[in-house]
């Protein structure tokens, strides 16, 4: 048996759970934040995007080179830098190449890489890839140490811990990604602009955020569109970091002639898949969401046309675009949250004023440090040019040495060569400058034993004093610099400058896409009001088939019914009508009448229509009158008064007014007329009571209060009317009987009532 554990050591090798979590989900926390999710403030790139661009570089695949198997550059991110899915790796670099995703493509890419309506790129194995010139940029430099480099995750290679870059990367592409408790959304902007804030940002240091958006004018997203966002609101949004910029699609006008026309959209907002845009817009025409659009065709190629016809040449252009605009995603909300890696290692939401200044600060230690290596490479090669003067001075003594000496090399070295040149013959008349020290370094040297023969032509000892006069020049002008902050700041802004040349608006890629308009806010349209108003007669039979028929027609005339089937409803109405159909559920459902069937048919059933119980039977079907308010009951005599502006339903759903349980079911939804004043019930008993209208209450939904009191049975009808006119129902011989005195049965509410008066029909209904 192993020994015990002492008790010491049980509390070295045990954690507590909570800790041991606590400690493991916070690295893994910061490596999705630091490694994964968030970009880099500098370059404006995650490591996925930055691995994926140096191991392009590595395999030569320059702009003006050769393609190369996407498949061998992801498989190679994965194998050397970035040990991940291949998929994952694929999926990153396709949208470096979309021009309708990344505003400024960093691969140029060759095959299928997918489409601006949601289809996938083709398999790794079909695609080929190389970098383009915006991609070189970022990676200019990365040879003269201008950047740290780091172990890539075995150890084996080394990789840079971030790029150079030439350009404001991170708001010139955009940026987006989900951590740990935080998330990033930048848009892309464009880059003329972006240099003309970061030239502004180095003249004046102290600048205000708002002073920059005279540059920046708010994003330049690649699929263009228009951003009718407040000024006022970018602003805040820019100084804050985060907010939101509302995106249109751009559209225009076609005349047919004859007064006909259509809108033709051009532009479609960006992130926003064609395809499903169309299915929307179809969908609503479906639907008839939007009466007054007609159609809508896919006539793009390799350009936006999406064709929108009215439903008239009298339809408001303005009106259809704006209802458009509302139901479909022709007007999108980009949210912005600037939240960045400023040096690598901290997250930060920043204002677009952070950001230009990471990114500059960056270009100027990326500048300082170029500039000293390229002080060290002139140092090495002057001490070179140095040891080849020497060399040409004094030829014959070195040839000797070389000749006949066992150990030339560090006979060079010993030999004492004087601390002077002579002048130099008639192919020049300058004077070199003075070596410094009479022997010779190893790396002169070595670098003497290395010449070739045919270098030791007259006139290439001239040509190394030239190169030599230049070396010193370059290197007191490099001097001046790494010294002069001024001369540091001068040399960013003619670097920026000749980025702008290159990428800027001048260029074919570089102009403006996205333009500024004002939203011009639409009004709440009623639907009635695009609806094209027609008189119609609707018919619902005993079985739940509903139709209108064009036109008002007689009601009593005779209609086609299914086998088993017969009249129920039918009245007059207009296709700008809501209607109201009550369940015996206590819901109310809203249909609209101009989405009603024909009457060439036998109908539809209304449970198709809207979301209706198959069990539920109908109760009463009418049409809305938004002033007006009803009487609704149960059977078990509870009921309210309801204004009909309340039961309006907005969903297929339907809408809960009346609450009915168990047995209990709706029965009664009666309309009030204006000068109705009381209300009179009839039960299955058939007692009739009547009581003022006032001792009902108004609510919005509920169960209600007792309308009449019953021993046994329950409710069989009721109805609101005025008292001055007397209580009316039609007799069984179908003659209209009015009864004017009512003090017999008029009581309180919730009485039990006196039997009804002689002739009552025998199914106990008022109607």
């Amino acid at each position: 048996m192993s020994e015990q554990n002492t008790p010491e050591d049980k509390k070295d090798l045990t954690e507590s759970l909570s800790r041991a979590i606590g400690s493991r989900y916070l690295q893994y926390a910061l490596s999705t934040i630091m490694h994964r999710a968030l970009p880099d403030a500098r370059d404006g790139l995650k490591p996925v995007h930055r691995r994926i661009l140096f191991a392009m570089r590595e395999l030569r695949l320059a702009s003006t080179g050769g393609f190369r198997k996407s498949a061998k550059i992801s498989g190679d991110v994965m194998g050397n830098y970035h040990p991940h899915g291949d998929a994952a790796i694929y999926d990153a670099m396709a949208r470096l190449a979309q021009d309708f995703t990344i505003r400024y493509p960093l691969v140029d890419g060759q095959g299928n890489f997918g489409n601006i309506d949601g289809d996938n790129p083709a398999a790794s194995r079909y695609t080929e890839a190389r970098m383009t010139s915006i991609a070189e940029a970022l990676l200019e430099g990365l040879a003269e140490n201008a950047v740290d480099f780091r172990d890539n995750y075995d150890g084996t290679l080394q990789e840079p811990v971030v790029l150079p870059a030439a350009l404001p990367n991170l708001l010139a592409n955009g940026s987006s990604g989900i951590a740990v408790g935080m998330a990033t959304n930048i848009p892309p902007h464009n880059l003329d602009e972006l240099i003309e804030a970061c030239l502004h940002l180095i003249k004046t240091p102290d600048a205000r955020d708002d002073t920059l958006l005279n540059y920046v004018k708010g994003p330049d997203f690649p699929t263009g569109g228009v951003i009718v966002e407040p000024a006022e609101s970018m602003a805040e949004t820019y100084r804050t970091g985060r907010g939101a910029f509302r995106l249109r699609a751009k559209w225009e006008v076609e005349d047919l002639g004859r007064g006909q026309w259509q809108i033709v959209v051009t532009e479609i907002p960006y992130q926003v898949q064609k395809s499903k845009l169309i299915e929307k817009l179809a969908e609503l025409i479906q639907t008839k969401k939007i009466p007054i659009l007609a159609d809508v065709r896919d006539e793009s190629a390799d350009d936006i046309r999406i064709v929108l016809e009215p439903r008239a040449k009298t339809v408001d252009r303005d009106l259809l675009m704006g209802m458009l605009y509302r139901n479909s995603d022709l007007e999108t909300r980009f949210s912005l949250n600037m939240n960045v890696l400023i040096d690598g290692q901290t997250p930060k939401v920043c204002s677009l004023k952070e950001v230009l200044r990471a990114f500059l600060d960056h270009r100027r230690n990326v500048l300082i440090r170029r500039s000293e290596h390229r002080m060290e490479k002139i140092d090495h090669r002057l001490e070179v040019l140095e040891g080849f003067i020497i060399a040409f001075l004094n030829l014959d003594r070195v040839i000797d040495i070389i000749r006949y000496d066992e150990d030339p090399k560090a006979a060079l070295m010993r030999e004492d060569w004087g601390r002077d040149f002579v002048r130099a013959t008639s192919e020049a008349d300058y004077v070199s400058p003075p070596t410094g020290e009479g022997e010779l370094s190893e790396v002169q040297a070595e670098a003497i034993l290395n010449m070739r023969l045919r270098s030791l032509r007259r006139l290439e000892e001239i040509e190394l004093l030239r190169e030599q006069e230049a070396l010193m020049e370059e290197r007191a002008g490099l001097e001046d610099l790494l010294e002069n902050d001024t001369i540091q700041w001068s040399t960013i802004a003619d670097q920026l400058r000749e980025t702008r040349k290159q990428f800027g608006k001048t260029t074919d890629f570089g102009a403006r896409r996205t333009q500024f308009a004002e939203a011009g806010e639409v009004e709440d349209v009623p639907l009635e009001a695009m609806i094209e108003r027609e008189p119609i007669t609707v018919v619902c039979s005993k079985m739940g088939w509903i139709r209108a028929m064009k036109g008002h027609i007689d009601l009593g005339a005779e209609l086609k019914f299914r086998d088993g089937d017969g009249p129920r409803f039918a009245f007059h109405a207009e296709t700008t009508d809501k209607l109201l159909c009550f369940g015996n559920n206590g819901r109310f459902y809203t249909i609209s009448a101009t989405n009603l069937p024909g009457g060439r048919g036998m109908g539809e059933p209304v449970r198709l229509m809207v979301d209706m119980p198959n069990e539920v039977e109908i109760v009463d079907l009418f049409i809305h009158q938004p002033d007006g308010k009803l009487l609704v009951a149960s059977s078990a005599g509870d009921g309210f008064v309801v204004p009909q502006a309340d039961v309006v339903a907005q969903t297929r759903a339907g809408k809960q007014v009346l609450n009915v349980r168990g047995e209990v079911t709706a029965k009664v939804c009666k309309p009030l007329a204006p000068g109705d004043d009381h209300v009179a019930t009839v039960g299955e008993n058939r007692k009739v009571l009547v009581f003022a209208l006032e001792e009902l209450p108004e609510m919005g939904r509920g169960k209600g209060v007792r309308l009449q009191k019953y021993k046994d049975g329950g409710l069989s009808d009721a109805r609101a009317f005025a008292l001055s006119e007397g209580l009316s129902w039609s007799d069984p011989a179908g003659r209209t009987r009015t009864e004017a005195d009512l003090t017999e049965w008029t009581g309180k509410r919730a009485s039990a009532g006196r039997m009804a008066p002689r002739g009552f029909p025998r199914d106990n209904r008022f109607t």
